[in-house]
């Protein structure tokens, strides 16, 4: 019956009926059933199954103890001689982590972490405890050192990336989700608060457009964010896509309020952003001679 015209095969053993759309979730469970079940969902298969609507859907990503040799379209089996600690769903959320950081770049990692952070799945003190106990593992130095540059104050992806591109670029901290004073019986809560210098920054989604009420709500906020003296920079995904550019609208608004520091450099710190945390750790073989010593 299975091999008529209504099932198509997935994997060995595995099938689905032909006018079934595989979905992502789809594709993990196939693969589960297909997989021993000492294979354990890891990286950033592992995450979205948390929810997070970030990377990539496929390969799906699977961890397994010892050598066990299985080729599957559409799955990636990690193998690894110890597997770190488990859930009811596969690796836990830290480990999981760890597993992303070892190929991503800086700022992905940054926004997985955030994301992390802010919705109560992994602690900083875990992911550095799992991963210095285990600095052999994939990713273990890497997350290591992103750990400093996450912050669980960001509500949301574009806000970490907003965040990262300002720092990275030299400008100063920004104090994340925080209240600013309006001279008003209200409470307003800016994304990025440079409070020094009297300047904010916003991340508007497309919901601010799109949504009558939430523009509304805008109007009234930003008079009052005028009314109380401060200065704000609105940022978009557009406006993110040209990061350089939107570094000098905030220098520039930074300058009105005062600001006499450093000026933004796109150098050696900031290309570091977009490349792999690999790149800014080092080669593994160092890495060895390092925690050998330690």
């Amino acid at each position: 019956m299975l091999q008529g015209q209504q099932f198509v095969s997935i994997h060995r053993g595995v099938w689905r009926h032909r006018e079934l759309e595989m979905t992502s979730t789809g594709l993990v469970a196939a693969a589960r059933l297909a997989l021993p079940d000492h294979a354990h969902l890891t990286g950033i298969t592992r995450l979205q199954a948390l929810g997070l609507d970030f990377g990539p859907r496929a390969p799906v990503r699977f961890v397994v103890e010892g050598d066990l040799h299985l080729v599957l379209d559409g799955v990636f089996l990690h193998r690894t001689v110890r597997l770190p600690p488990t859930d009811e769903v596969g690796v836990i959320p830290a480990a999981a982590f760890i597993a992303y950081c070892a190929k991503a770049r800086v700022i992905d990692a940054i926004k997985v972490g955030d994301w992390l952070l802010h919705g109560g799945h992994i602690t900083v003190e875990q992911v550095e405890l799992l991963a210095l106990s285990g600095l052999w593992r994939d990713g273990a130095h890497e997350a290591i050192w992103v750990l400093p540059h996450l912050s669980a104050r960001s509500r949301s992806l574009k806000e970490s990336e907003t965040r990262s591109v300002l720092r990275f670029a030299g400008l100063p901290e920004a104090e994340v989700n925080a209240a600013v004073d309006v001279h008003e019986e209200v409470e307003v809560i800016a994304d990025l608060v440079y409070r020094r210098w009297m300047t904010i920054v916003e991340y508007e989604g497309i919901q601010h457009q799109t949504d009558r009420e939430q523009y509304v709500a805008d109007l009234d906020r930003y008079g009052l964010l005028r009314g109380a003296g401060l200065r704000y920079v609105q940022v978009t995904h557009e406006k993110l896509s040209h990061p350089k550019i939107l570094v000098g609208e905030v220098y520039r608004a930074l300058l009105a309020g005062g600001y006499d520091g450093p000026v933004p450099r796109f150098e050696e710190h900031w290309r570091q952003l977009f490349l792999p945390i690999s790149t800014a750790v080092g080669p593994r073989r160092l890495r060895a001679i390092g925690s050998a010593v330690a």
